[in-house]
């Protein structure tokens, strides 16, 4: 069996990235020695992790046009606001969970299952997937929108300490995906 160019760990059959750092496995047609690749060449052999700062504006498209729907649809519909805390504006992000949260979830496992990539995804040319390079399922991409639309300050601390090397926010890990660039 395969070892990760950069970490070292062990490589399940048929992985496109490597479980433990996320790593972009070269595709090989018979057994070779695997050595360490320079930047430029990890490159050239296929998808990259995607950028915190990619992601983040992904995020921020993501969460603007769901948002506007939201807003549209309460006072359409004279719903009034939904959140935990009273006096806090709908919009603000990780300080209410109402209506806004949960249309983020649905859209986001939606699109994600469907499509690997939200249209803020799109607009940064990033999409999700699954360590092996597969599509992610409905239930992979419920768990990690849950991370996303309802907790996400704590996704994104628990990434940034535990993960920080996969580039991976904890629910992305628990859910198996990584977010990768590519059209």
């Amino acid at each position: 069996m395969a070892n990760c160019s950069n970490c070292g760990s062990e490589l399940p059959a048929g992985a496109v990235y490597c479980p433990k750092c996320g790593t972009s496995v070269p595709k090989v047609s018979e057994p070779v020695a695997v050595s360490p690749l320079s930047p430029a060449a990890a490159v050239a052999q296929g998808p990259v992790l995607a950028t915190w700062g990619e992601r983040f504006v992904a995020w921020l498209i993501d969460f603007l046009i769901v948002s506007a729907v939201a807003w549209m649809i309460r006072t359409l519909a004279g719903i009034g606001s939904l959140g935990l805390f009273p006096g806090v504006p709908d919009w603000v992000p990780f300080l209410n969970m109402g209506l806004t949260e949960v249309f983020l979830f649905f859209y986001w496992m939606i699109m994600e299952s469907a499509y690997g990539k939200s249209f803020g995804k799109m607009v940064m040319q990033l999409k999700v997937t699954r360590l092996d390079g597969s599509s992610p399922n409905l239930g992979q991409s419920a768990l990690q929108s849950v991370g996303k639309a309802f907790i996400l300050w704590l996704d994104v601390i628990l990434a940034w300490f535990v993960f920080a090397k996969r580039r991976q926010r904890a629910f992305s890990y628990l859910s198996g995906t990584i977010v990768v660039r590519g059209k």
